[in-house]
């Protein structure tokens, strides 16, 4: 016990890390509650997208990585970390509020599995564990966002194979989304918006603010 106060003494910027889970609280709340009766995302559009149950790999690879790059930017990056977490506060909260004002889900999953291996397994049970609603916007979509701007911004990780090996990971995760049928294009769409936004106002108007108090070049 005294080791986890000593820690979080020399790393106070690491509180900002139980916003999640109270966020993941809130989710499985609605999670609940809103199983039918939604807005159904899905539009033309998903007809161009084929199911393909490999996709499945770096669709759960998503959460190892957000939190791998968390506990990094704790280690190495306080003011890294808190920026992260603000992003992350900002764009799944207003999913989550969002999905509470208009409850929203997609009917894309296939009804019958025509493979019978590892990944439609692994398919079967995150649809078991993960309704099809909520969907919009897509916080996969914001999480990756939040992981890419993060690295962008970390001056340990300025290498260009960090960079851009994190950008394309992260769009190789956004693009599985929905190919695995866990979103629908604009849940997809809606989330790169919304990720913008929050990119803008996190790392441009209030970073550009901290970085001249902090006097960060």
């Amino acid at each position: 016990m005294q080791a986890i106060k000593q820690f979080f003494k020399t790393h106070p910027h690491a509180w900002w890390g139980f916003y999640l889970p109270v966020y993941l609280a809130a989710f499985f709340i609605i999670e609940h509650f809103i199983t039918d009766n939604y807005w159904a995302t899905q539009t033309v559009l998903d007809r161009y997208v084929p199911f393909c149950e490999w996709f499945i790999f770096p669709y759960v690879s998503w959460s190892p990585l957000l939190v791998v790059l968390g506990v990094y930017l704790i280690l190495k990056d306080g003011e890294g970390f808190r920026r992260y977490m603000w992003y992350i506060m900002v764009t799944f909260t207003t999913a989550v509020v969002f999905c509470i004002l208009i409850p929203n889900g997609q009917d894309l999953r296939p009804a019958v599995m025509e493979h019978h291996n590892l990944a439609v397994w692994l398919v079967e049970y995150t649809y078991s564990i993960d309704t099809n609603t909520n969907v919009f916007p897509s916080v996969h979509i914001l999480g990756c966002m939040a992981a890419v701007a993060a690295v962008w911004h970390t001056p340990g990780l300025r290498k260009p194979a960090w960079r851009w090996g994190a950008t394309l990971y992260a769009a190789l995760i956004m693009v599985s989304t929905m190919f695995v049928k866990q979103h629908a294009v604009i849940d997809v769409l809606a989330g790169l918006l919304t990720g913008a936004i929050a990119y803008v106002f996190v790392y441009v108007i209030v970073g550009r603010r901290r970085d001249k108090r902090l006097g960060i070049k």
